[in-house]
């Protein structure tokens, strides 16, 4: 069986540099009918389980840790046994939200995660996060972006950890080289696709933030 793209939007608090905003997250579930993985347990363990649907899962994947995308993973983790992966330059950021339970491994640029016959490869594009990462999924014609980019661009830089340089670079070096007809599928709000916003890459820079 072909794998295929579940989304689950799950609602909460983004908290960093001491102000809290609600948040809607954008929560993938990439698999089978039998296994999978999760990108990004945002908020609600239970509703994030109760969509795998019995699947085994395989993992836990960060695309960064700024604690909306990760407040539930240890929960989920502890449900399912499945261990949680971030790029290790985000571990400061982890410890904000998480002092006592450490993630269970590691993610590095040009790995590659394999689940349901299709292979992740991580991409790392740090920017909004020293550690972001964006996981790209060549046979479904999908890059899952986290909050790197999203439909009308950069995700935000001014905050700690983050660097708009760096991100634009990110973007421009690692994601715009993809296919045109790349889907994009970010943290929160709506999907785009890597010609979308290929074309807006000067208007970003000018803008500059």
């Amino acid at each position: 069986m072909t794998a295929r793209i579940d989304h689950l939007v799950t609602s909460g608090t983004f908290a960093l540099d001491g102000g809290e905003w609600d948040v809607d997250n954008n929560v993938w579930i990439v698999g089978d009918d039998t296994e999978a993985v999760v990108i990004d347990a945002a908020h609600d363990a239970g509703a994030i389980e109760a969509a795998l649907g019995g699947r085994t899962l395989r993992a836990i994947i960060c695309t960064h840790a700024h604690n909306d995308h990760i407040d539930a993973a240890p929960a989920l983790a502890d449900a399912t046994g499945a261990p949680i992966l971030l790029h290790p330059d985000d571990l400061p950021l982890w410890k904000q939200t998480h002092p006592d339970r450490d993630p269970d491994g590691e993610l590095a640029d040009g790995q590659e995660l394999s689940i349901a016959g299709t292979v992740l490869k991580v991409l790392h594009t740090p920017g909004h996060a020293p550690g972001a990462v964006c996981l790209y999924a060549p046979e479904l014609s999908t890059v899952f972006t986290g909050d790197t980019l999203f439909q009308g661009g950069p995700g935000a830089t001014g905050r700690s950890f983050s660097h708009f340089p760096t991100i634009v670079a990110s973007i421009r070096d690692r994601l715009l080289a993809l296919d045109p007809d790349t889907a994009v599928r970010t943290g929160h709000g709506d999907s785009t696709t890597i010609g979308a916003e290929a074309p807006h890459l000067d208007e970003w820079i000018a803008r500059g933030h």
